[in-house]
């Protein structure tokens, strides 16, 4: 039978690794990325579902609305439950321990945002259909676009013309240049661009200077800032997280209006690509694609689609799981 445990820091260890060998489990979903909020920011409250002893499963959440509900993901982009492969029986256990263990909490409500099942090793819906069996609907749907690579260095042919002369023309020009770094002044230089790209849609960076570099030292090898350059000068950027094995994410693009005639983020999405085939993924997910500005936060941005299509991407629906007790 299926128990859950509430997470201490003694499961610090055991967490950590059966995500990384989970199915479906991504940075996000580590002790080791959630760490990095200070420790009264959120009433995080994480599960652990066994099979007798076996760990079965992982639930990353936090309380919200005075401790009545529980939200997974809080303070990171992806949550759900996290899984080892298993039959599909088991699916239903863990959805009916996850919803006998809110009821007996005093829990009002559950909602989930998992990553999009292509961030799956072995893509399944296992989950998902024991969800809505048990009486779980969606709250909501965002759009996300991803450009399946595969693993070959011939990508490039798959992006339109558009975006290919677009790539030429930045490095035709002898003033270029594309920096993959790490490095703390880097993140300085265009940490004020960021901040300027987001006033312009009337929002603020999810994370601050110190968390993206508290981040960066967390993680050296799955995260990369990408910086493009005239004669030294950053003018765009994107900040790039690997995910896990299967996708690399655009979790920030940022430019400078003034040199968008240059087509840095054509240059920035092509060294973006060609280093997550380079690091054996076979997506990257460029993010939502929502108009911000709209009273309907699932408006699409057709502009922001059409950009992101030109490098062949498809849209993919990030949804949030949700039910009341």
């Amino acid at each position: 039978m299926i128990h859950i445990t509430p997470y201490t820091s003694a499961h610090r260890d055991e967490w950590d690794i059966f995500v990384r060998n989970s199915n479906n489990g991504t940075i996000f979903h580590t002790q080791q990325f959630l760490s990095y909020h200070p420790n009264a920011r959120f009433q995080f409250h994480h599960l652990l579902f066994y099979d007798d002893k076996k760990l079965i499963a992982v639930l990353p959440a936090a309380l919200r609305e005075n401790g009545t509900s529980l939200e997974s993901p809080i303070g990171a982009s992806y949550g759900g439950i996290v899984l080892s492969p298993m039959h599909y029986k088991q699916h239903e256990g863990i959805v009916d321990a996850l919803v006998s263990y809110a009821k007996q909490a005093g829990f009002a409500k559950i909602f989930l945002t998992p990553a999009p099942f292509f961030y799956q090793i072995k893509q399944m819906q296992n989950i998902d259909y024991a969800l809505a069996f048990k009486g779980f609907d969606y709250d909501r749907h965002y759009i996300s676009h991803i450009i399946e690579h595969g693993t070959s260095e011939e990508y490039f042919s798959s992006f339109n013309a558009t975006a290919r002369n677009s790539v030429r023309q930045f490095h035709k020009n002898t003033d270029t240049s594309i920096e993959i770094t790490t490095e703390q002044t880097a993140y300085e230089e265009i940490y004020p661009i960021l901040v300027e790209n987001k006033t312009r849609h009337n929002a603020h960076p999810t994370h601050t200077l110190v968390e993206m570099l508290r981040l960066q030292e967390l993680f050296p090898e799955s995260i990369k800032l990408f910086i493009a350059r005239v004669s030294g000068k950053a003018i765009a950027a994107s900040w790039v997280i690997g995910c896990n094995s299967k996708v690399t994410l655009c979790f920030y693009n940022m430019m400078l209006y003034e040199f968008e005639h240059l087509h840095p983020m054509y240059a920035l999405m092509n060294e973006i690509v060609g280093w997550s085939v380079r690091r054996g993924s076979s997506f990257v997910d460029i993010g939502v694609s929502q108009d911000t500005k709209n009273e309907n936060p699932m408006t699409p941005s057709y502009s922001l689609i059409d950009f992101k299509e030109k490098f062949g991407a498809v849209g993919m629906l990030r949804s949030t799981f949700r039910k009341i007790l």
